[in-house]
């Protein structure tokens, strides 16, 4: 469930596996691909809850110009899933609210 062969963007190297960790559980996906690409290939959908009604959210625009897949990547909170690219290690959070800064608690 990968591009694998874009028009624009070129081929994408499947040889630089990386591991990163969702929500504690420990995943593998393509280094520089979007996190929301390795979040679809790995059947994760929801990336954000809302503030008031708790309601999911995930990709919409995957262009970085809303705010429904923003996830807390490595202790920081609104980061754009869909244009930020895959790093080894890298710790990713399901939001819940505005998020929160290393450890405060979501509002």
């Amino acid at each position: 469930m990968r591009v694998i062969a874009h028009p624009i963007l070129g081929n994408i190297n499947q040889d630089n596996e990386v591991t990163v960790y969702v929500d504690g559980k420990e995943m593998r996906g393509i280094e520089g691909e979007p996190i929301a690409a390795m979040l679809a290939a790995n059947k994760i959908y929801t990336h954000r809850l809302t503030k008031k009604r708790h309601e999911p959210r995930g990709i919409f625009c995957a262009i970085g110009r809303c705010t429904d897949c923003v996830m807390i990547v490595d202790g920081i909170p609104n980061v754009r899933t869909c244009v930020t690219p895959l790093k080894e290690g890298m710790v990713i959070e399901t939001q819940h609210g505005v998020g929160h800064w290393g450890g405060e608690k979501s509002v």
